[in-house]
C-alpha cells in the first residue's frame, strides 16, 4: 500500500464545509471549537494557513451537555448530510473522522482526564481554557476557540507560535514539546515504549529499521516514538548499526515517527502500527514530509 501524502485543502471548499459543520452541530446544540491549525489561522492570520491539508474541530465530553450518545447522533447527522463518517473511541478520546468533496475534517471530542485533554500527540492542555470558550470573527461568522487562545498556542506549539511555519515546521517543536511533558512526568509511563538500539525479547514486541534511498541501513539515526491515543509519553533511541531501533507498543494505534539523520528528516504524525509487526522506514525524495502511513511490514 502506497503512502498517503496530505495535499493542501481546497479552501473555498473548506470554508463552505466548516460553516456547514457549524449549522449541523448547532441544530443539535453542541457546543464545538476550533483547533489545531484551524484555529492558529483563524486568530493569527484570519484565514486558513495555505499549506493546512485538513479541518480541526473540538469538542469536550462532560461539557457544555456533551455526551458520548450526542456524538454518536452528531456523527450520524453528518453521515446523512453526504459525510463519509468513522469514529474512533479510544482512551483519550472520541474522534469523528469526517470526508466530503475531498476534505479531511477531524472532529475530536476529549475526555477530561485529572482537569486536562490531551491534544496531538498527547499534549497536555487544561480542560479550563475550553470552559469559556472565546468567540472570534472567521469566514464572516462567529466560532468558538480556546480561552485565552494565546495560552492554549503556547501549550499546543511553543513560545513562537505567532512566527508562521512551512509544513512540517510546527511538528517539530510540538515533538520538543511532548519531550518536556512526558521526561517532566512518570517515568512508569514514558517507559511504557521502551525505545532502545538492543533488542530485549521480554519489553520489545515491534522495531523499525531506517534505511537510505538506496536500501541501506541508517546507523545512529534518531527515531522517536509518541502514541496519539493512549497516555505512552514520547521516549526516543538511535539505531543500531544494522539500522534498527526496537520498542514496545502497548496496542495497534496511531502512532507519531520521527526519523532524523545528518541526510534525513522527516515526521510522520499518522502511522498505524500494531505490536508484534516490524517495521521499514525509507525516505521519499519527491516528499520529504507531509506522509502518512510512509511505514512499511519489513518481511526481511
Amino acid at each position: 500500500m502506497k503512502p498517503i501524502v496530505f495535499e493542501p485543502m481546497d479552501m473555498p471548499t473548506a470554508e463552505s464545509l466548516l460553516k456547514e459543520a457549524k449549522t449541523i452541530l448547532g441544530q443539535l446544540g453542541i457546543n464545538f471549537f476550533l483547533r489545531h491549525g484551524t484555529c492558529l489561522g483563524a486568530v493569527r492570520d484570519q484565514a486558513f494557513i495555505p499549506w493546512d491539508d485538513d479541518l480541526d474541530i473540538g469538542s469536550v465530553i462532560g461539557l457544555h451537555g456533551l455526551t458520548e450518545k450526542k456524538v454518536y447522533e452528531a456523527a450520524d447527522a453528518f453521515k446523512e448530510n453526504g459525510y463519509n463518517m468513522k469514529v474512533i473511541d479510544s482512551e483519550l478520546h472520541l474522534s469523528v473522522d469526517l470526508k466530503k468533496f475531498g476534505i479531511q475534517m477531524d472532529w475530536t471530542c476529549y475526555r477530561i482526564i485529572d482537569d486536562s485533554i490531551y491534544q496531538w500527540p498527547v499534549i497536555k492542555i487544561p480542560v479550563s481554557l475550553h470552559v469559556n470558550l472565546k468567540p472570534i470573527k472567521f469566514l464572516g461568522e462567529t466560532f468558538m476557540v480556546p480561552n485565552p487562545p494565546e495560552e492554549y498556542f503556547r501549550l499546543k506549539y511553543g513560545p513562537n507560535w505567532m512566527t508562521p511555519k512551512q509544513a512540517g515546521g510546527f511538528e517539530q517543536e510540538v515533538l520538543d514539546l511532548m519531550e518536556e511533558v512526558s521526561s517532566a512526568g512518570d517515568p512508569s509511563s514514558r517507559g511504557v515504549l521502551l525505545l532502545s538500539d538492543k533488542h530485549d525479547p521480554k519489553n520489545h514486541n515491534s522495531s523499525v529499521r531506517v534505511v537510505d534511498y538506496d536500501g541501506q541501513p541508517i546507523t545512529q539515526a534518531s527515531v522517536s516514538l509518541a502514541a496519539t491515543t493512549v497516555l505512552t509519553g514520547l521516549d526516543r533511541s538511535d539505531t543500531d548499526e544494522d539500522g534498527y531501533v526496537y520498542f514496545r507498543i502497548p496496542e495497534e494505534a496511531c502512532y507519531v515517527v520521527a526519523v532524523q539523520s545528518k541526510e534525513y528528516n522527516e515526521i510522520l504524525y499518522l502511522e498505524e502500527l500494531s505490536p508484534g509487526i516490524n517495521y521499514i522506514y525509507t525516505p521519499d525524495p519527491e516528499h520529504p514530509s507531509g506522509r502518512m502511513n510512509a511505514l512499511v511490514p519489513n518481511r526481511i
